[in-house]
Parts: structure tokens; sequence; C-alpha cells
């Protein structure tokens, strides 16, 4: 994905992504999708970007879209951090004063007023066995009165039904854990491990992690949640 915010950015040939997971065929991601602005986002991103305040991390941040209204628009302190060093280049380039190539786990113990975790932030927790792990270093990396802006997609949607309205879902493991994986320009990825949850099942992590949450926003089968500490 950094190439394709590269080349996208210097024009430099770019094409098309190309996603798929464990339980969904191939699909096309135009990379200017990554580049849009305010107007172009939905209504999630939208309410997160409204709500985001005073100093405030970026975590995923990829061509920086999020990260720029935030700077530009709202004067915010803002870092974007994502792992892809192309990626936190191109954000540099576009304008972003403070952007850093790291792991979140590896990220120093700043902490911020807002952090946000956009278009399917669950994704990063991978799967539920280790989801604690990042929840306890978000914690760490919020302030007292801060806030995590996060969203998510319940995809039970996804699965066959039976005659009465059952779902069929997979036997071993949570449902919303996937293998994901990102072609581009005939070089694929390797799969990684991507997480979406329904809002329960978050609520119960972030509870069992000192948080309390709340749904601010429902669209669909998609969600905004944010969570303060206890």
């Amino acid at each position: 994905m950094g190439s394709a915010i590269w080349d996208y950015f210097h024009n430099e040939n770019p094409e098309d992504l190309q996603t798929e997971t464990s339980i969904s065929e191939l699909d096309e991601l135009p990379v200017e999708y990554l580049f849009r602005d305010f107007e172009e986002m939905n209504d999630i991103e939208q309410k997160a970007l409204k709500l985001s305040k005073g100093k405030t991390l970026d975590i995923g941040a990829g061509a920086g879209s999020h990260s720029l209204y935030l700077q530009n628009e709202k004067k915010l302190d803002i870092t974007a951090l994502d792992i892809s060093p192309k990626s936190i280049k191109v954000c540099k380039s576009r304008g972003i004063k403070k952007a850093v190539s790291e792991n979140m786990l590896h990220f120093s113990e700043e902490t911020f007023d807002t952090i946000l975790l956009l278009m399917n932030g669950t994704g990063i927790f991978q799967s539920l066995n280790v989801i604690d792990i990042y929840l306890e270093k978000l914690y760490l990396l919020l302030n007292t009165n801060g806030q995590i802006l996060i969203d998510s997609t319940d995809i039970l949607y996804m699965f066959d039904k039976d005659e009465d309205g059952g779902v069929y879902i997979p036997a071993e493991g949570y449902y919303g854990e996937l293998d994901y994986t990102v072609h581009y320009k005939g070089e694929s990825e390797d799969p990684i491990k991507w997480l979406y949850l329904d809002f329960n099942t978050l609520k119960n992590a972030a509870e069992n992690n000192g948080f309390k949450i709340e749904k601010v926003l429902q669209d669909e089968d998609s969600y905004l949640a944010k969570l303060t500490k206890k």
C-alpha cells in the first residue's frame, strides 16, 4: 500500500490496489481514495475528525488525509503514525509536520488527548488473542482525560444464512478474524491478520482493559466508538 501511495503522489504510473480476505474475493481499491479531502470522506470519518481535539495521534495514517485536515483546518498538534516508510515520506511531502514510521507497539511513551484509528481501526489488533496487548499500549498513550476514536464493521452480514435466518459462521475462532492480502503491480504482500469487531466484543475487550466505551455513530453495519479511561 505504501508503494501505491508513493507512486500516486509522485505520478509514477500508479495502479489500483487489489485487496482480498479469507472470506471475500479480489476487490479493487483506487489509490486516489486514500487522498480524499474532508468532503469526500464518509460520515464516520467526518464525525471522528470533528470530535478530535488537543494533541492527536493518527495511527495507520496512510497517505495522511485525516492528519492533514486536523493540522491545517483544525490547527491541532497532530502526529501521523504508520508502519510504512513510503507512506510517512508522502505524509511529510504533503506538509504534515510530525510523521513517524513505526509500529504502534514500539512507539514512544508520549501521550495524547486524542488517538485516531480509522478505516476499520480495529484491524490493527489482528486477533482477539492479542487485542489486550494493543489496548494496554493505547491506554499508556492516552492522557487521563483523553479519548480514542476507533471504527469497525460487524461483518456477520457476509456469512450465509439458513432458512430460519440463522448464520453459518466458522466453527473455530471469532468470525471477524480474517487474513488480509494486498496486491499491487503484480506483487503481493504476505497475508496479515486483520480484525473486524462487532461493538459488543470491542466493548468487552475495552472494559477489561480499563476503558469506558460508547458508540458515537452507527452507519449500517459500521460504527464509530469512543474509548476513555475509567
